[in-house]
């Protein structure tokens, strides 16, 4: 069975990084033809540096991808090795899969309307930072909240159905 898992993660993995490989040239190749062929004027020195700056994360993020992802086979035919990494996974992975999809929405808008529209790629770093604050933030309050857990014996401490039980004058608790 589970060599199975690992045949279908292997199969949806190739699957997955063939269609990027192939979105990500795509995404390339109008970009360049496009401004290179109908913007011919304004695709400068600058510009061409913009663009291999910019998208470089974005082809990093594709190689790296590759390399954890791609399954491996022996030299006999059929022979499996290695399903690779679940490209699918929660956490940096699903970062950046965002920063390589958000690079492509940002190749796309500097194909058509020129060097300022780089400057929406600064919703990457942007989003970074609100996810390490928002991140930060609720592991902060969660350290509150457990240091609080074991209080001075106030309303906080107590559970509801003890709360309404000493409402009701029933069995009272001590707290120490």
């Amino acid at each position: 069975m589970a060599r199975k898992a690992a045949k279908t993660l292997a199969a949806r993995n190739t699957q997955t990084l063939n269609r990027t490989l192939i979105i990500t040239a795509a995404v390339h190749a109008v970009f360049l033809l496009l401004r290179g062929l109908l913007f011919r004027r304004s695709f400068t020195t600058r510009s061409l540096t913009l663009y291999l700056v910019l998208s470089a994360p974005s082809l990093i993020i594709q190689f790296w991808f590759e390399r954890i992802g791609r399954p491996t086979y022996g030299a006999a035919p059929g022979e499996f090795r290695r399903s690779g990494e679940d490209l699918e996974a929660k956490g940096l992975t699903e970062w950046m899969w965002d920063v390589l999809y958000w690079t492509y929405i940002c190749l796309g808008f500097a194909a058509v309307l020129g060097d300022w529209a780089w400057w929406s790629w600064a919703a990457v770093p942007a989003y970074s930072a609100w996810l390490a604050y928002t991140t930060f933030v609720g592991a902060r309050q969660g350290m509150a909240g457990m240091a609080g857990a074991g209080g001075e014996g106030g309303d906080s401490a107590r559970s509801k159905r003890q709360q309404k039980m000493e409402k009701r004058g029933g069995q009272r608790m001590q707290y120490h």
